[in-house]
């Protein structure tokens, strides 16, 4: 099984919404339990001691009980994963809206700054020139006709430099009071994804302690199973040395009887017999997956195919010739259309939202497939055919599988 870790948005790659996709609440994934405990079971059924293979019943019994705590456990890591991509999400699009607060209210304050400098110089032009009233008074003008329109324009002026500033300081003031706000939801984003982190580090703590109870399980099989396969194999060792004796004395009893024949030696045949073990060595991916040869969803569908076999790991958006490569459902698909041009977010439900909706009847490759309000549950890829590629849970890999329509699926978009 893949521990699973805490995806993170690492880098969020976000793209501008095209949808009305609504981001709704989350709800819990629940995924079939994974099969663990497979330790020597024929050679168990076989036993021939009733103590022992009760030993080991029981053994195998607390071991399926760990082993169904710990898949609920890890299946609850991938509902509180999405749970904290949805809260960063919302706290990078808070973020976002803050800098762009700031940037309005810098420009605003260049602006009044510079309003302010105009009326300044008028002030001091007025105080030198004895203001207007050179203009304005027919005695000093030297033309009659211009004394009322050189008036009216310089009213003018200074009333609309008057108005621009006052406009300026009320955008000024709304804009403070809108940055304030943001910052206060900040706040409430940032307590969220803490709140979200520290779950998922509790219940990694959990699905630990659970992995550790049930490799000690397998371990006490295992310990139960040679001992038995060690009795069994001194009591075949001395069934056979008392059948040689019981050979051998016959053998004798017979040479003396009949002292004319010839003596002969005995000879016993002992052959050994060697168990080899061999466990399949993990899947290394070491040679990174080729760059897609065609252009959109069928360019996307070459990506996410070509990291077919790669273990599922939450939080997960590594390929093929990573140091450790693994992916979960949205970082999979992210990574797939991000190989093609198409920023995606690595989130399902920010991925959902960023997509334009189509119809089951219009599917295409490339196309994503969302399950769960508002898509916050799971995404996938579709291929084809019926078929759809998907990073499915925690204990598999990268596959190939039929296109489930069921099971909370809500819709499909085209990124």
């Amino acid at each position: 099984m893949v521990l699973v870790v805490t995806d993170v948005e690492r880098g969020n790659n976000l793209s501008t919404p095209r949808s009305v996709w609504g981001a709704l609440p989350l709800r819990r994934v629940g995924i079939p339990a994974l099969t663990v405990v497979t330790v020597l079971s024929s050679t168990v059924l076989g036993l021939a001691r009733p103590a022992g293979g009760d030993a080991i019943s029981d053994a195998k019994a607390k071991a399926a009980q760990i082993e169904g705590q710990l898949s609920s456990a890890q299946n609850e890591m991938s509902a509180l994963g999405q749970a904290f991509d949805a809260a960063q999400y919302h706290l990078n699009q808070i973020n976002s809206s803050i800098a762009t607060t700031k940037a309005n209210i810098a420009a605003d304050q260049a602006q009044v700054a510079k309003d302010r400098s105009t009326l300044a110089q008028a002030a001091v032009s007025n105080y030198i020139s004895d203001g207007t009233a050179a203009n304005q008074n027919a005695i000093f003008a030297s033309n009659n006709k211009t004394v009322g329109a050189q008036s009216e324009y310089s009213q003018i002026a200074d009333g609309d430099i008057n108005l621009a500033v006052e406009n300026l300081h009320t955008a000024q003031n709304a804009l403070s009071a809108q940055e304030a706000t943001l910052q206060s939801q900040q706040g409430q984003a940032q307590s969220q994804v803490q709140a979200e982190q520290n779950a998922i580090n509790q219940n990694a703590a959990v699905v630990q302690e659970q992995k550790n109870a049930l490799a000690q399980e397998q371990g006490q099989i295992a310990q139960l199973v040679q001992q038995q396969q060690q009795a069994e194999a001194a009591a075949a060792a001395k069934a056979a040395q008392q059948k040689i004796a019981a050979a051998q004395a016959a053998a004798a009893a017979a040479s003396a009887a009949r002292p004319q024949a010839a003596s002969g030696g005995s000879s016993t045949a002992s052959g050994n017999t060697g168990n080899g073990s061999g466990s399949a060595a993990p899947a290394v991916f070491s040679q990174a997956a080729p760059p897609p040869t065609a252009a959109g969803g069928a360019g996307a569908v070459q990506a996410a195919e070509s990291q077919l076999g790669v273990p599922y790991e939450w939080g997960g958006e590594s390929p093929k010739g990573s140091a450790s490569p693994g992916f979960d459902c949205s970082g999979l698909t992210a990574w797939s259309w991000g190989q093609v041009g198409v920023g995606l977010p690595h989130f399902s439900g920010g991925q959902m939202a960023a997509s334009t909706p189509v119809p089951v009847s219009d599917l295409q490759p490339g196309d994503l497939l969302f399950y769960g309000p508002g898509g916050n549950d799971h995404v996938a890829m579709y291929v084809g055919g019926g078929t759809m590629i998907e990073a499915p849970y925690t204990g598999a890999v990268v596959w190939l599988t039929g296109l489930r329509l069921g099971n909370g699926f809500v819709g499909a978009g085209r990124p």
